[in-house]
């Protein structure tokens, strides 16, 4: 196995994912497209993965990274390399397949129920889930489901949460990565989402901290089971 993680921003890390890696010992890179780093050779890699970032899809222009990104995806998936996205992760994916990604009628900032579909219910990275569980969101685009795809967890009244393309490309709206330390960061780095002049979230930072602290355990667990799935791939 050899592992690529792909960082678009400093703050927005690998958190549980790194963790398990070192856990099971599995051999790992981290391209951080911010600081100029190049991707690797599709070819050596057994699983990629896309993290999140502030910026969207569409602003090419803005950080042109976005566009050898866009083509080193679709290279990962042609090759059948087991891709997970996450967050703009899994709009890139979304992009990649040919789907349109655009603003969501509302931003998701903290936590927010999502449901498995039957079809995500049967997943063999979900299975072990509940129907309905309780994850960390910080987004505000949203994606179709791209032609060949199949929905596999919802949400209202963001309805696309997580997708699986094929046997081993999924896309996750959600951050089942997270650790507390790296919301409170968040909460830090991107604290104009709560100040006067911007729609405000429906949670406060107190309250999305306090539901951080009674959520995040269990959260945890989960998140490690879906990476554990994902890595056995």
């Amino acid at each position: 196995m050899n592992v690529l993680i792909v960082k678009h921003i400093g703050n927005e890390g690998p958190g549980l994912i790194e963790y398990r890696l070192l856990q099971e010992k599995i051999p790992y890179q981290i391209c951080d497209l911010e600081t100029g780093a190049r991707l690797p050779k599709v070819n050596g890699l057994s699983h990629l993965i896309f993290l999140g970032g502030p910026m969207n899809v569409y602003e090419e222009d803005r950080y042109p990274f976005l566009r050898d990104e866009d083509l080193f995806m679709k290279e990962a998936i042609q090759r059948g390399k087991a891709v997970l996205g996450i967050c703009l992760g899994a709009q890139l994916i979304a992009k990649a397949l040919g789907a349109r990604v655009f603003k969501a009628p509302v931003k998701e900032i903290g936590w927010y129920d999502v449901s498995l579909t039957k079809m995500g219910s049967q997943d063999p990275l979900l299975s072990d889930l509940p129907k309905t569980f309780p994850v960390f969101q910080w987004h505000g685009d949203t994606f179709e489901i791209p032609n060949g795809a199949k929905l596999i967890a919802t949400s209202s009244p963001i309805s696309h949460q997580a997708f699986r393309y094929g046997e081993k490309v999924y896309g996750l709206q959600f951050h089942l990565e997270v650790t507390e330390a790296m919301i409170r960061e968040w909460m830090e780095t991107y604290e104009e989402e709560f100040k006067d002049g911007q729609p405000p979230p429906p949670f406060s930072k107190a309250e999305i901290m306090a539901e951080t602290e009674m959520k995040i355990e269990t959260s945890i667990r989960r998140g490690i089971s879906f990476l554990t799935n994902f890595f056995g791939q």
